[in-house]
């Protein structure tokens, strides 16, 4: 029964999710903005939509543990693993922006996150706070990416020939888009916070661990199939603005949110602090090098990224079943992944080095 019941809020949440996006999309192709900036906030917010639903229905219930994990396991899990697929596909150009403004932006919030957990709590004006600031960001971001209006193609969401004169009713039918799936990931949430906790408690697995795991992955879903659709269909800046965009919204809104609905805010337990957190700190800071290295996420970088979050979910796994991983996954983590990150992140800068050599040298008489 709690299994059906997870199943069936997780399809509800993918349902909804698509409607949302779907809807969001064509509202704001008709603004005349870029796709990096749909990609950053009206997709972004779209497909971020089931992490809300869930956070704000668990931090409500008192499962505070699973709203904590679902924002922090999908942020991880978005990085690692939706920009890592999405780069086995085809190689990810990033968009300035992101270097300069996006990426910096999720890295200081990560630490934000981080900073405001140390006392043990995520409280209610904590989570003001960041509602606060995803306003702003989202203000700003509309703001800048009004100056590159360049988008109907780019986000694969066709728009009807004789649009001019049946405006009025086709906002009318994107606004029901939205509204319909947000009333399904309400419900879906509900089910699927319901459902995961039956089978934590079932299992003897804390909810911390099912919010990293199981809801984070269900809820990065939505994020999932649009960047690897956009990475299939060449939609580059829509896919990597998603992924920085999708972050962005967990910790500013779903985080915010919920501290701000809770009764009494989130605690933030130990482990997290000592360890997921860090993990989400540096897998938003790694996206600095890997991006600026050429300006794009090669196949090679996207391995390095899923082999980060094997590595991630096994440690997880063995912290279920014992307080300490073996001295084994240490040393494996110590001595051979670090050093081939390193060998990784030289390779790509020297790589784009020889390529931005190859393009401003002149031709050969």
């Amino acid at each position: 029964m709690a299994i059906g019941q997870f199943l069936a809020g997780l399809a509800l949440l993918l349902v909804g999710a698509e409607w949302l996006v779907r809807g969001s999309a064509r509202v704001a192709s008709l603004l005349g903005v870029s796709r990096l900036m749909i990609g950053l906030t009206f997709v972004a917010l779209g497909t971020s939509a089931p992490e809300m639903a869930v956070g704000v229905a668990s931090a409500w219930k008192g499962e505070v543990e699973i709203a904590l994990g679902n924002v922090v396991g999908s942020n991880i899990m978005n990085v690692l693993v939706i920009l890592g697929m999405s780069a086995l596909i085809a190689p990810v150009t990033v968009h300035r922006q992101l270097i300069r403004l996006d990426v910096p932006i999720m890295v200081g919030i990560s630490v934000l996150a981080l900073l405001m957990g140390l006392d043990g709590i995520v409280g209610r004006w904590d989570g003001i706070l960041l509602a606060l600031g995803l306003a702003l960001y989202i203000g700003f971001t509309v703001w800048k990416g009004k100056s590159e209006p360049d988008v109907e193609e780019d986000i694969g969401v066709a728009l009807p020939a004789r649009l001019p004169t049946r405006l009025p009713l086709y906002l009318f039918q994107q606004f029901l888009f939205v509204a319909a799936g947000l009333a399904l990931l309400v419900l879906g949430s509900d089910w699927l916070v319901g459902g995961a906790t039956t089978i934590a408690r079932a299992l003897g697995v804390s909810n911390l661990i099912i919010g990293l795991t199981i809801v984070a992955g269900g809820t990065s879903l939505p994020e999932a199939a649009t960047s690897i659709v956009a990475a299939l269909r060449g939609e580059r800046d829509l896919a990597v603005g998603n992924v920085v965009g999708s972050n962005i919204f967990n910790l500013l809104g779903v985080l915010g949110v919920s501290a701000a609905v809770a009764p009494a805010g989130l605690p933030v337990p130990q482990a997290m602090l000592v360890f997921d957190l860090p993990v989400m700190i540096a897998v938003a800071v790694v996206c600095l090098p890997i991006f600026f290295s050429g300006q794009r996420v090669d196949r090679l970088e996207g391995g390095l990224f899923l082999l980060y979050f094997g590595l991630y979910m096994a440690y997880v796994v063995f912290r279920a079943v014992r307080p300490q991983p073996p001295e084994l996954f240490v040393n494996l983590v110590v001595w051979v992944v670090v050093p081939f990150t390193v060998v990784v992140l030289a390779y790509s800068a020297l790589h784009a080095r020889r390529q931005r050599r190859r393009a401003t040298d002149p031709p050969a008489p």
